[in-house]
């Protein structure tokens, strides 16, 4: 896990068919309406989408693009973000990602994400 993925808290709870990462949220992610603030939202989404084209790719990943949908405002315990492939070649892939937030245990779409992830060589 990257070092902003570790100082924000973000944990890695599934990686095999499907990138799963969920955040615990913080009075600090809040905007001033008291939602979470949309680029905490759109991190965990980029995130999850490399997450996602890494397990297609077999490779180290950056993300080449990403456009994300914010659905509904987002208020509650923690954020889980689940990413997967919808088509992958050699060196990219094209992956899709929703998160949801959870509050009192149950879980709401807050934004879907939709990526291209490439691999890279060093």
């Amino acid at each position: 896990m990257q070092p902003f993925s570790q100082f924000l808290g973000t944990t890695l709870t599934r990686f095999d068919t499907i990138a799963e990462l969920e955040l615990p949220l913080k009075p600090e992610f809040l905007q001033q309406n008291g939602f979470v603030h949309g680029g905490v939202i759109s991190y965990l989404a980029d995130n999850t989408l490399t997450f996602a084209g890494g397990i297609a790719l077999s490779a180290r990943v950056l993300t080449s693009e990403y456009k994300i949908n914010y659905v509904k405002p987002a208020q509650g315990e923690k954020l889980i973000a689940r990413g997967e492939v919808v088509s992958a070649g050699r060196s990219q892939s094209v992956c899709q990602c929703r998160v949801f937030v959870v509050e009192d245990g149950e879980e709401r779409l807050c934004a879907f994400a939709v990526g291209t992830i490439v691999s890279i060589r060093q």
